[in-house]
């Protein structure tokens, strides 16, 4: 490798890391809740609610040089008193994560990995009658369960009172709008419907 070429590169990755400590400090900055561990954190997260956001050993959050990695952040928000947000041991989650638990909980289990842009939602955060939005009624809320050795494809959305067995796979681009109850499996599409037993 050529001096200037080398030189180059040493000046791309020192830019590149004191661009991500800067964004790190930022959503460090602009969180209001405290996560209870200690993630890896490669990409910055935000950390939002009253809530309680508790994280496993060895959870890793964000990738390089995987897409999204300068231009998103992990979203984790417990938005009231009574929602829980939990992520067990060994999980890996990829750039752009969004988990918001508006009034119950989201459990991500141990062992799981979780592609780019994945969104988990527990609430439909408003009434579906358009009468009951305008008077701002009550809405649904649900607890995510998503247990050990699961994996989430990239663009992934998971909704409200969803439970995902034990080493399933989901789809990439899959809208999960019911339980996929049986262990080991593929499921895709959207809505989500296993497609294959795994062995």
């Amino acid at each position: 490798m050529s001096r200037k070429r080398f030189f180059s590169r040493a000046v791309a990755l020192f830019a590149s890391r004191a661009l991500a400590r800067s964004r790190a400090i930022k959503y460090a900055a602009l969180s209001d809740n405290r996560l209870i561990g200690t993630p890896v954190r490669v990409q910055p997260i935000l950390a939002l609610g009253s809530g309680l956001i508790r994280v496993g050993r060895n959870v890793k959050v964000g990738c390089y040089p995987s897409p999204h990695f300068f231009s998103s952040y992990a979203h984790l928000e417990a938005r009231t008193n009574s929602s829980l947000i939990s992520i067990g041991e060994n999980t890996s989650i990829n750039n752009g994560f969004v988990a918001i638990a508006e009034k119950t909980s989201i459990v991500i289990g141990n062992s799981c990995l979780v592609g780019t842009r994945c969104e988990i939602y527990d609430s439909d955060f408003h009434a579906l009658a358009k009468s009951d939005r305008e008077t701002g009624q009550p809405h649904r809320c649900s607890p995510v369960v998503i247990e050990d050795h699961v994996f989430i494809g990239s663009n992934v959305r998971i909704l409200k009172g969803v439970t995902i067995g034990c080493g399933v796979v989901i789809g990439n681009q899959s809208v999960v709008t019911r339980d996929i109850p049986p262990p080991h499996c593929v499921a895709s599409g959207a809505p989500a419907v296993v497609i294959k037993q795994l062995n």
